[in-house]
C-alpha cells in the first residue's frame, strides 16, 4: 500500500492530470470514477489505484478482478484525484489513437469540425452527443482545448473511449481534402440563407463550429462549401456551441434514418 504523497508513482499521476504536457509526452490521461472505469478498453489500462476506504466499504469489485491495482491512503487517494469528492477509483490510461482515414473511410462520414473550442465541458458534451447521433469523427485543432483535461473527460460520460478524433495543424487543409472525398462542409454562420434544417445531409458531411466567443475565422469560413445558419429568435447571436453541434449533427442523423426506412 503507497502512504506516502511523495511517492514517484502518486507525483506522476498528479502531474499527468495537472500539465497536458505531460499527458502529450507520455501519450497517458487519468479517469476517475467507477462509471467511467467501467467504459475502459481493459487494453488501455496502464495502472489503477483505490483507496483503501473504498476497498474496505466495497470489497474487490468484479471488474477489478485480473487486473493489478495498487491500494493508497485516503489522504494519498486525495491528493491524486481532481474531483472534490473522490470515489476511490483512478486509472492511468493510455490514449486511444485514430487517423484520419478512419473517419473518412466509413460509408456515408459524418463529421464534426471543431476550431479553437475552449470549454473543456463543451468539448466533452459534443463527444458525448456525437456518439449518440452516430458520428463519424470529432476534428479538432491543435487550439482546441485538450481533450484529456480532466474535466473534459468527465464530461464525456465515456464516449472518448468511443468517438474516434484527430487533431490536425490547418483545418483548411484538411477541408480541402474532404472536398476531394465528396465530403461537403457547413458552416454554422449568421451570413447563412438557409436555416440548417432546409438543407441535405444525407451525403458524406461535416460541420463547422467556432470558438465559444469569436466563433469561426473568416478564412475557415469561407472554405466551407456552405453556410448555414440556426433560427434565433429574441436578441440572441448564437448558441452555445456544444448546443449548436447537438441541433446539427441530430438533424444530419434524422434525415438519415428517414433515408433508411424509405
Amino acid at each position: 500500500m503507497i502512504t506516502s504523497t511523495s511517492n514517484n508513482r502518486v507525483k506522476q499521476v498528479i502531474n499527468l492530470q495537472q500539465k497536458a504536457k505531460e499527458r502529450s509526452k507520455t501519450e497517458c490521461f487519468v479517469t476517475e470514477g467507477l462509471r467511467l472505469f467501467e467504459e475502459i478498453p481493459k487494453h488501455l489500462i496502464r495502472e489503477v489505484y483505490v483507496s483503501e476506504q473504498y476497498l474496505e466499504k466495497a470489497g474487490e469489485p468484479a471488474l477489478l478482478q485480473g487486473i493489478s491495482y495498487e491500494v493508497v491512503t485516503e489522504e494519498v487517494f486525495r491528493k491524486m484525484s481532481d474531483t472534490k469528492t473522490p470515489q476511490g477509483i483512478l486509472a492511468v490510461v493510455k490514449m486511444p489513437e485514430y487517423t484520419l482515414e478512419d473517419m473518412i473511410s466509413v460509408e456515408c462520414p459524418l463529421l464534426v469540425l471543431l476550431e479553437d473550442i475552449q470549454d473543456p465541458g463543451n468539448l466533452g458534451t459534443i463527444m458525448r452527443t456525437s456518439e449518440g447521433a452516430g458520428v463519424s469523427g470529432v476534428i479538432m485543432t491543435r487550439d482546441t482545448v485538450d481533450l484529456f483535461n480532466p474535466k473534459t473527460v468527465r464530461s464525456t460520460m465515456g464516449s472518448i473511449f468511443r468517438v474516434p478524433f484527430y487533431y490536425v495543424e490547418d483545418l483548411r487543409q484538411t477541408m480541402e481534402l474532404l472536398h476531394k472525398k465528396g465530403i461537403a462542409t457547413f458552416a454554422a454562420h449568421l451570413k447563412g440563407e438557409k436555416y440548417y434544417d432546409q438543407l441535405d445531409y444525407t451525403a458524406g458531411c461535416g460541420f463547422l463550429i467556432g470558438n465559444e466567443g469569436n466563433g469561426l475565422k473568416k478564412e475557415t469560413a469561407d472554405a466551407a462549401r456552405m453556410y448555414l445558419k440556426i433560427p434565433m429568435q429574441g436578441k440572441l447571436e448564437s448558441l452555445n456551441a456544444a448546443v449548436a453541434t447537438s441541433l446539427l449533427i441530430y438533424e444530419a442523423s434524422r434525415q438519415r434514418r428517414g433515408q433508411k426506412s424509405s
